[in-house]
Order: C-alpha cells, then structure tokens, then sequence
C-alpha cells in the first residue's frame, strides 16, 4: 500500500502520541515509586523508619505484615523501662494505699486511652486512641476507676503538653473516669490521700444507685 503525503502525516502523529502516552506512563509509575520509597526512607536523627510522612499524615496505605517484618528484621531493638522513676513511685505508692486498705483493685501502667474509652464519634475516637495514661486503677473486672498522671518538671515547659492533657483530661472526665496529676513534689501520703478519697467517692457513688452491696465495688 502506498501512503500520500496526508496519510504518513497521520501514521506519523499517531505514532508520536502512543510514544508520548507511554513515555508519560512510565514517568507516572517511577514518580509513584519514588513517592513510597521516600515515605518509607529512614529517619536518619532518630535511627528508624516514619511511620507518618513529615507533615504528620498517614502512609497512603498500611504496611502489610510482610513489609512489617522485613523492617522490623532490618532495624535493631532493645528493650526499655516501662515508666520513668517519677511515674514508678506513683505506680508503687497506689499499690501500697490500694493493698493497705484492703481495696479489690488493680494498678495498670501506661495504658492507651483507645483500650478503656469508646465514642459516638470516629474522629474523637481517633483523637484519643493513642494517648496514654501513666498509671490507671480499675476494679477487679477491670472497669477503670482513676488515672494517676505524673508531671515532671519539664512537663509544662513549651510544647502542646498543656492541649494534650486537656484531651485526656475532657475524654475521662466524659466517661466518668477520675483524673489526677501529680508533680515531683507530691509523695506517697498524697497518692495514698486520693485513693482514700477515690474510694470514699464510689462508696458514695454505690449507695446513691442503691446497691444492695455498696462495697462490692471495694472489696
């Protein structure tokens, strides 16, 4: 078949079209790739790979469990105290009031707000999910009764400390969970002050309901 003048001009442009289309194609995958390669790359000030990208939002999609364990079998752990010397005198001082008075309750230590506390809401839900709480009291069935959070010296100093505090703070309070900070110059007879007083509150609480048992709750 012979081709005129018009005709080659079209196979012509058509074919620089498909090359352009594959060329841009191309260039969109390697541009992805890079993306999630840079959103994986190490953070090389603190040794170990974001798990959020800079501006604090999320990976576009979560790891799977394969790409878990080749970063975790790449980095390097080692293990660390549970809580700072501040919030373990807390933890031993409740624990020495609680089992004073003889109280059927438990002390848990750096527990997350998204285990003890539901919401109507998802995005409040989210809010609070991974915020933490240094020492947390609870019944013997595990219903959370009081959150004990230790202040350093350095708590206040700067930084959005005080607005993550007023988050726990308002969520526990909603849900009827008590809340009390304590700073470096509180001792044990302060921890054990609010645990009396705790304990004074659902007593008062069990007889305004009713219960046939107040102490149950206690003992």
């Amino acid at each position: 078949m012979i081709l005129n003048g018009s005709d080659m001009i079209v196979v012509a442009a058509a074919s620089a079209a498909g090359l352009i289309g594959m060329y841009i194609e191309r260039g969109r995958v390697a541009a992805a790739r890079a993306a999630r390669r840079g959103s994986l790359a190490p953070d090389r000030r603190r040794g170990r790979v974001a798990p959020f990208r800079k501006d604090g939002r999320p990976l576009a999609r979560p790891l799977d469990a394969s790409e878990q364990l080749r970063l975790v079998m790449d980095a390097d752990f080692e293990a660390r105290p549970l809580m700072n010397r501040g919030e373990a005198r807390v933890f031993e001082a409740a624990e020495r009031a609680i089992a004073e008075r003889r109280l059927a309750w438990r002390v848990m230590a750096q527990v997350s707000l998204g285990e003890i506390l539901s919401a109507s809401d998802e995005a409040a839900f989210r809010a609070i999910n991974s915020k933490r709480v240094d020492v947390l009291i609870v019944t013997r069935e595990g219903r959370p009764l009081a959150a004990l959070e230790h202040q350093g010296a350095g708590h206040y100093v700067g930084g959005t400390a005080p607005a993550r505090d007023a988050v726990k703070k308002e969520a526990l309070r909603k849900a009827g969970v008590r809340y009390v900070e304590l700073t470096p110059e509180h001792g044990p007879e302060d921890v054990a002050r609010e645990i009396e007083r705790l304990a004074g509150g659902v007593r008062a609480e069990a007889a305004r309901v009713g219960a046939r048992k107040p102490r149950s709750v206690l003992s």
